[in-house]
């Protein structure tokens, strides 16, 4: 199959479960998405920004940092310089190990990320599973709930940036699903109207992430998904204090499925692109 057939096939997996109604707004996306993303992504050496964490109860959730530390060391291999972005908690966490940028609520969110886009001149900016704002100009979880005290805001980075922008997502309510915003009345949530230049949707919004490294491992020539091991991640997160997005329990699963779903799906888009054990 040629590269545009690959991402139609890709994209089909990832919604495969259809836990969350993602197979119902697919259709309103313009299939090859997860090529186009890809295509961003390629050949830069620059900065690249990746926010993520999505805030349950006093923490963050698995689902959207699994997957962003997974494309961090997969752009560092590549040689660009990947940043990753979150609330100030959740950065302190992290420092230690990834290069991090703090963002603070959306009092002074607009001002703020004009300095944070000046300082470090992405070249691409990627929301995985980050809340977006609602029409209301609130946060909301899947529940409805309104979260907006605990979420910092990240949307000013999507639509002031000057670069090509990515977002995933798995519910309707994170950054970018602005760009299917007539969708998804169809589903039972308070939709995020955040919008980005190429978005891909998901069964759980890590795993969008693999449909940008099959690309990126086929072009490369280096097999990135042979290195990827959710597990690892899922228990050096817990070790920091997350919890199931769904359960809200501190647990090496992401969105209650256990980590083998996953990896199952790796083994699929490895055989896909021609890379097996």
């Amino acid at each position: 199959m040629n590269e545009f057939q690959l991402s139609q096939t890709i994209e089909n997996l990832l919604v495969q479960r259809n836990l969350r109604g993602m197979q119902q707004i697919q259709p309103a996306l313009t299939a090859g998405y997860c090529l186009r993303a890809a295509q961003m992504l390629k050949d830069v050496k620059g900065n690249i920004l990746i926010g993520t964490g999505f805030p349950v109860v006093d923490t963050f959730e698995t689902d959207g940092p699994v997957g962003a530390l997974i494309l961090y060391k997969a752009l560092q291999i590549l040689g660009a310089k990947p940043v990753l972005v979150c609330c100030a908690s959740m950065t302190e966490r992290l420092q230690d190990d990834y290069v991090v940028h703090a963002i603070g609520d959306k009092t002074s969110a607009e001002s703020d990320t004009q300095q944070a886009l000046a300082h470090y001149k992405p070249q691409v900016v990627i929301s995985i599973e980050r809340p977006g704002l609602a029409a209301n100009g609130c946060y909301h979880n899947m529940r409805g709930e309104d979260i907006s005290a605990r979420a910092a805001c990240f949307d000013y980075f999507l639509m002031q940036a000057d670069c090509p922008t990515i977002a995933i997502g798995d519910g309707g309510n994170e950054i970018g699903m602005g760009k299917v915003k007539t969708t998804l009345t169809e589903l039972d949530i308070i939709p995020a109207i955040t919008s980005c230049d190429e978005l891909i949707v998901a069964d759980v919004s890590n795993w969008g992430v693999y449909g940008i490294l099959a690309f990126l491992s086929l072009w490369s020539g280096h097999d990135l998904l042979s290195e990827i091991c959710p597990e690892q991640i899922l228990q050096y997160l817990s070790k920091l204090g997350s919890v199931d997005g769904v359960t809200r329990k501190n647990e090496l699963t992401e969105d209650s499925l256990p980590a083998s779903e996953g990896i199952a799906l790796i083994k699929q888009i490895r055989a896909l692109i021609g890379f097996t054990d």
